[in-house]
Protein backbone atom coordinates (compact mmCIF):
# COMPACT_ATOMS: atom_id res chain seq x y z
CA UNK A 1 0.00 0.00 0.00
CA UNK A 2 1.22 3.45 -0.85
CA UNK A 3 -0.26 6.82 -0.03
CA UNK A 4 0.15 10.24 -1.51
CA UNK A 5 -1.08 13.80 -1.38
CA UNK A 6 -0.71 17.29 -2.79
CA UNK A 7 1.37 19.96 -1.00
CA UNK A 8 -1.50 21.34 1.08
CA UNK A 9 -2.92 17.88 1.91
CA UNK A 10 -6.40 18.60 0.52
CA UNK A 11 -6.07 15.89 -2.16
CA UNK A 12 -5.13 12.45 -0.84
CA UNK A 13 -5.03 9.02 -2.46
CA UNK A 14 -4.06 5.38 -1.88
CA UNK A 15 -2.49 2.80 -4.16
CA UNK A 16 -2.89 -0.93 -3.50
CA UNK A 17 -0.25 -2.09 -6.03
CA UNK A 18 3.48 -2.58 -5.59
CA UNK A 19 5.17 0.54 -6.94
CA UNK A 20 8.52 0.34 -8.71
CA UNK A 21 8.82 1.77 -12.22
CA UNK A 22 9.14 5.53 -12.68
CA UNK A 23 8.83 7.06 -16.14
CA UNK A 24 10.25 10.53 -16.74
CA UNK A 25 8.79 12.53 -19.61
CA UNK A 26 11.16 15.13 -21.04
CA UNK A 27 8.78 16.66 -23.62
CA UNK A 28 8.48 20.43 -23.92
CA UNK A 29 4.86 20.37 -22.74
CA UNK A 30 5.76 18.61 -19.47
CA UNK A 31 8.75 20.92 -18.99
CA UNK A 32 6.51 23.99 -19.25
CA UNK A 33 3.86 22.44 -17.00
CA UNK A 34 6.36 21.71 -14.21
CA UNK A 35 8.98 24.40 -14.75
CA UNK A 36 11.66 21.70 -14.60
CA UNK A 37 13.19 19.05 -16.87
CA UNK A 38 9.89 17.15 -17.17
CA UNK A 39 7.69 15.07 -14.94
CA UNK A 40 8.31 11.75 -13.17
CA UNK A 41 5.24 9.50 -13.08
CA UNK A 42 4.08 6.00 -12.25
CA UNK A 43 1.39 4.30 -14.32
CA UNK A 44 -0.97 1.89 -12.53
CA UNK A 45 -4.21 0.06 -13.21
CA UNK A 46 -7.34 1.97 -12.19
CA UNK A 47 -8.38 -0.90 -9.92
CA UNK A 48 -5.33 -0.24 -7.69
CA UNK A 49 -6.13 3.44 -7.15
CA UNK A 50 -8.50 5.11 -4.65
CA UNK A 51 -9.14 8.75 -3.81
CA UNK A 52 -9.14 9.26 -0.03
CA UNK A 53 -10.15 12.93 0.01
CA UNK A 54 -10.20 16.13 -1.99
CA UNK A 55 -11.45 14.89 -5.35
CA UNK A 56 -13.62 18.03 -5.54
CA UNK A 57 -10.44 20.14 -5.22
CA UNK A 58 -8.96 18.79 -8.47
CA UNK A 59 -8.84 20.96 -11.56
CA UNK A 60 -7.68 20.00 -15.01
CA UNK A 61 -6.36 21.72 -18.09
CA UNK A 62 -6.20 20.23 -21.58
CA UNK A 63 -3.74 21.66 -24.08
CA UNK A 64 -5.67 22.69 -27.20
CA UNK A 65 -4.78 20.74 -30.34
CA UNK A 66 -2.75 18.19 -28.37
CA UNK A 67 -3.26 14.85 -26.68
CA UNK A 68 -2.09 16.21 -23.32
CA UNK A 69 -3.89 17.05 -20.11
CA UNK A 70 -2.84 17.85 -16.56
CA UNK A 71 -4.60 17.50 -13.21
CA UNK A 72 -3.73 19.66 -10.20
CA UNK A 73 -4.98 20.73 -6.77
CA UNK A 74 -6.96 23.95 -7.15
CA UNK A 75 -5.77 25.11 -3.70
CA UNK A 76 -1.98 24.64 -3.89
CA UNK A 77 -1.43 23.90 -7.60
CA UNK A 78 0.43 20.62 -7.02
CA UNK A 79 0.23 18.02 -9.80
CA UNK A 80 -2.05 15.15 -8.78
CA UNK A 81 -2.94 11.78 -10.36
CA UNK A 82 -4.91 11.78 -13.57
CA UNK A 83 -6.17 9.65 -16.45
CA UNK A 84 -3.42 7.95 -18.46
CA UNK A 85 -5.81 5.92 -20.64
CA UNK A 86 -9.10 4.06 -20.22
CA UNK A 87 -7.71 1.45 -17.82
CA UNK A 88 -4.79 3.24 -16.14
CA UNK A 89 -3.94 6.27 -14.01
CA UNK A 90 -0.69 8.18 -13.88
CA UNK A 91 0.63 9.34 -10.52
CA UNK A 92 3.24 12.08 -10.17
CA UNK A 93 6.11 10.29 -8.40
CA UNK A 94 6.73 13.28 -6.14
CA UNK A 95 3.19 13.03 -4.77
CA UNK A 96 3.90 9.65 -3.13
CA UNK A 97 4.19 10.18 0.64
CA UNK A 98 4.61 6.61 1.90
CA UNK A 99 5.30 3.30 0.18
CA UNK A 100 7.65 4.59 -2.48
CA UNK A 101 10.89 3.08 -1.20
CA UNK A 102 11.22 0.71 -4.18
CA UNK A 103 10.74 3.39 -6.82
CA UNK A 104 13.41 3.48 -9.51
CA UNK A 105 13.60 5.37 -12.80
CA UNK A 106 13.12 2.74 -15.52
CA UNK A 107 12.28 4.84 -18.57
CA UNK A 108 12.92 8.31 -19.99
CA UNK A 109 10.50 9.27 -22.76
CA UNK A 110 10.58 12.02 -25.36
CA UNK A 111 14.36 12.23 -24.91
CA UNK A 112 14.73 13.76 -28.40
CA UNK A 113 12.70 16.69 -27.06
CA UNK A 114 14.63 17.23 -23.81
CA UNK A 115 16.12 20.61 -22.94
CA UNK A 116 19.76 21.19 -23.91
CA UNK A 117 20.68 21.61 -20.22
CA UNK A 118 18.95 18.36 -19.16
CA UNK A 119 21.53 15.63 -18.46
CA UNK A 120 20.17 12.15 -17.80
CA UNK A 121 22.38 10.54 -15.18
CA UNK A 122 20.71 7.27 -14.28
CA UNK A 123 20.39 3.85 -15.93
CA UNK A 124 16.76 4.28 -17.04
CA UNK A 125 16.13 3.20 -20.64
CA UNK A 126 15.98 6.19 -22.99
CA UNK A 127 13.26 6.41 -25.65
CA UNK A 128 13.37 9.05 -28.42
CA UNK A 129 9.58 9.50 -28.11
CA UNK A 130 6.85 7.68 -26.20
CA UNK A 131 6.74 3.92 -25.74
CA UNK A 132 4.01 1.40 -25.05
CA UNK A 133 4.16 -0.24 -21.66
Amino acid sequence: MATGQCNCGAVRFEVSAELSDVIICHCSICRRATGSNGIAVLVIENSHFRWVSGEAQISTWKKPDADWQTWFCRICGSPVPGVNDVSRMFIPAGAISEGGDALKVRHHIWVESKAAWDEIGDSGRQHPEAFTQ
